[in-house]
């Protein structure tokens, strides 16, 4: 029986010390700069003046519960591990385009989406670029969260020079600490929530390169060119600290088009709004992927997609939010054939590095999907 105690003190004693090592590495891990830094000092000061910002965080327009009801975190983790689901990643090699954005003509006004939810914009003379992604990854954790093979590319150096960057939370998805890092040199203004800026700040980004703004602000670009900032319903986050950065969309107005910027959101009435205040909306680009019953109120279902895109009164719709990450329980290509299968209004479908023509709703665009096991 003593025999017995003392091999049980020894494994527990044993056991104690891997947790203790455990959590000492997972905290000299956190302090790595991909992490980010929480907002303080003035800007903090700034996000405590905000409407959106109550009880120590950005909240929603309306209460938006991580999991939606009679879901579970536990049951929600235990069907990630051991429920099956199939096809989550594609066999095949995604089909792309290597479009050379060096050799674009100012004057086209035109759209590449490099999967997920980073895309190019030129218009108007000037180059946009949204929630860039190229690290090959979308986790902080090495090896986790990998692109699907031939999502992947390009490269920050197939960039030309960026006039404005936009960041729509962030999230390791939407806001890639590698990709950062080798783009500073190449972007002039960087357009993001509250509080996203002491992240950029951190990694090397001056104070002047970024423009931080809550909702419903305007931001006068010059040469006719405006942004308006507005709503999503979702939430923020790169540690365990949750919506001490806000979220948001954008409305990009060119001397020649209205183009949403929609980043991540659960459906909800801000799309409505904004398309009463800044619509009708030329083309809206909508996540459409990545989503799950259990968590409805932070990513839309196809079918939300859609009435999403007729709230905002836009006459053309690009879908994004998939065909480069495993986030979600659907398979890989489901949330294109449903959007695809219901769609009322034109659709851009491009391949990965297809180029979209921003004033041709009559372009033709093949299900490439469709081809790849």
């Amino acid at each position: 029986m003593k025999k017995l105690i003392r091999t049980t003190i020894k494994c527990l004693k044993i056991a104690l010390a891997i947790l203790v090592l455990l959590i000492i590495t997972v905290l000299i891990y956190m302090r790595h700069p991909l992490f980010g830094k929480k907002p303080s000092g003035k800007r903090l000061e700034l996000i405590r003046q905000s409407p959106h910002y109550k009880d120590g965080q950005f909240q929603n327009i309306h209460n938006t519960p991580q999991l939606s009801e009679g879901y579970s975190m536990g049951g929600v983790l235990y069907d990630f591990m051991f429920k099956k689901r199939l096809r989550l990643r594609p066999i095949d090699s995604l089909p792309s385009v290597k479009t050379n954005l060096m050799a674009l003509a100012p004057e086209q006004d035109v759209l590449v989406w490099f999967g997920h939810s980073s895309y190019f914009i030129q218009a108007g003379g000037k180059r946009f670029l949204t929630d860039p992604v190229f690290s090959g990854s979308a986790s902080p954790l090495p090896g986790g969260t990998k692109a699907f093979k031939g999502a992947d590319i390009y490269t920050t150096d197939d960039f030309p020079v960026i006039d404005y960057l936009f960041i729509s939370h962030d999230h390791y998805d939407h806001l890639d600490y590698k990709t950062m890092l080798a783009l500073k040199g190449k972007v002039g203004k960087v357009l993001c929530g509250l509080g996203v800026g002491e992240h950029l700040e951190k990694w090397g980004y001056t104070p002047d390169q970024i423009i931080e703004t809550d909702w419903w602000q305007d931001v006068d670009l010059g040469d006719g060119f405006v942004v308006h900032t507005a709503p999503t319903r979702h939430f923020s986050g790169r540690t365990f600290s949750r919506n001490n950065t806000l979220w948001q969309s954008y409305v990009l107005q060119t001397p020649a088009m209205k183009i949403y910027i929609g980043g991540d959101s659960g459906y909800d009435t801000h799309f409505a709004e904004i398309g009463k205040k800044f619509g009708p909306m030329d083309f809206a680009i909508l996540e459409n992927g990545q989503y799950d019953l259990a968590w409805k109120y932070i990513h839309m279902q196809p079918e939300e997609v859609l009435q999403a895109a007729k709230d905002l009164k836009a006459k053309r719709l690009l879908p994004v939010h998939s065909s480069k990450f495993t986030l979600g329980n659907h398979p890989w290509d489901e949330p294109l054939q449903r959007l695809k299968a219901i769609a009322d209004i034109p659709l851009a479908t491009p391949m990965i590095g297809q180029l979209v023509d921003l004033h041709n709703d009559k372009q033709v665009f093949e299900e490439w999907w469709k081809e790849v096991k």
